[in-house]
Parts: C-alpha cells; sequence; structure tokens
C-alpha cells in the first residue's frame, strides 16, 4: 500500500499533518495509530492461528 511512497512523500504527509493537527497533538494521533496497527496485526495473527489449527487433522481423523 505504502510502497510507492518515496521519501519525499513521507515528508510532505508529516508537513501536511503537522500543520493540520499541530506540534502538540501530532504525538498523540501517531501513538493512537501506532496502537490500532499493533491490535489490527494482532487480530490478524489470532486469525490465521486459528485457521491454521482448523487445517490440522486430529487424532479421529488420521484413524
Amino acid at each position: 500500500m505504502f510502497s510507492n511512497i518515496g521519501f519525499p512523500g513521507l515528508i510532505l504527509i508529516l508537513v501536511i499533518a503537522l500543520i493540520v493537527f499541530g506540534p502538540k497533538k501530532l504525538p498523540e494521533i501517531g501513538r493512537a495509530f501506532g496502537q490500532t496497527l499493533k491490535e489490527f496485526k494482532n487480530s490478524t495473527r489470532e486469525l490465521t492461528m486459528d485457521d491454521d489449527d482448523d487445517k490440522k487433522p486430529t487424532l479421529k481423523e488420521i484413524k
């Protein structure tokens, strides 16, 4: 998704965010974004682990 955004693009996004939200609010927004991303990754990891558990054959299926 963000693979085609280069370094100048990231700087532009940061400058716009700094102008819109201000320097005092920016760390709070970054922290909230980081926590949301962490929760999303954990949820997707749990879903894939549950899916992998469903694919493993049980002892009854092997016999």
